[in-house]
C-alpha cells in the first residue's frame, strides 16, 4: 500500500472514530498541499498557514529549550484548528467543531501518524538524479581573493575626491 491509500485510509478511519473532526489537512512543513477533504476551506491557504504554525511553534519550544514541538492549537468561536507534526517534513491539520475532547483527539492523531509517519517520509524524500544538485548545499561558496585565478596586482592610484556640482 503507498503511502497516499494508507494516509487516507487512516484519515477516514480517524473520522469515523472521532465524529467532532470535520476536516482534516495533511501539508509539508514547507507549507505545500499534500491531501485534504475540507469542504469549504481553502485548503491551500490553510496548508500554508499550518506550516507557518509549526514555524512559529518549533522556534517558541526551541527558544524556552522545554523539548520538542507538539502541537498547535487555535481556538475559535466555531471549533478549534490543531495542528501536529506528522513525520519528519508532513504535518497534520485537523479542524473540530465547538466541544471537542482534545486530550482523546491529541492520541488518535498522534496515533495515525505513529502509524503513517515512516511511509509518508519516505514517499516524501527527494531522489536526486546523477545530474541534479543537492538541494541542501550552500547557494554560494566563498572563494579568498589570493585564489581567483587571472588576477593581477592592482596599481595604487590616487583617486581625489572631489565635490559634486549643485
Amino acid at each position: 500500500m503507498n503511502a497516499e491509500t494508507m494516509m487516507g485510509t487512516e484519515l477516514r478511519g480517524l473520522r469515523r472514530r472521532r465524529p467532532e473532526v470535520s476536516g482534516t489537512v495533511l501539508a509539508g512543513t514547507d507549507g505545500l498541499l499534500i491531501s485534504s477533504d475540507l469542504p469549504t476551506t481553502d485548503a491551500t491557504h490553510l496548508a500554508a498557514l499550518a506550516a507557518a504554525s509549526f514555524g512559529l511553534g518549533h522556534r517558541m519550544a526551541a527558544t524556552v529549550r522545554q523539548g520538542e514541538f507538539h502541537e498547535s492549537v487555535v481556538h475559535t468561536a466555531a471549533g478549534c484548528v490543531v495542528t501536529y507534526p506528522a513525520g519528519r517534513d508532513a504535518l497534520l491539520t485537523l479542524v473540530t467543531a465547538p466541544g471537542a475532547d482534545l486530550a482523546a483527539l491529541r492520541e488518535e492523531a498522534r496515533a495515525v501518524v505513529r502509524r503513517t509517519g515512516p511511509a509518508l517520509a519516505a514517499c516524501r524524500q527527494p531522489t536526486l538524479l546523477p545530474h541534479q544538485a543537492d538541494p541542501h548545499a550552500p547557494l554560494a561558496v566563498r572563494t579568498p581573493m589570493a585564489t581567483l585565478p587571472n588576477q593581477r596586482p592592482r596599481r595604487a592610484q590616487s583617486i581625489t575626491w572631489r565635490r559634486p556640482p549643485i
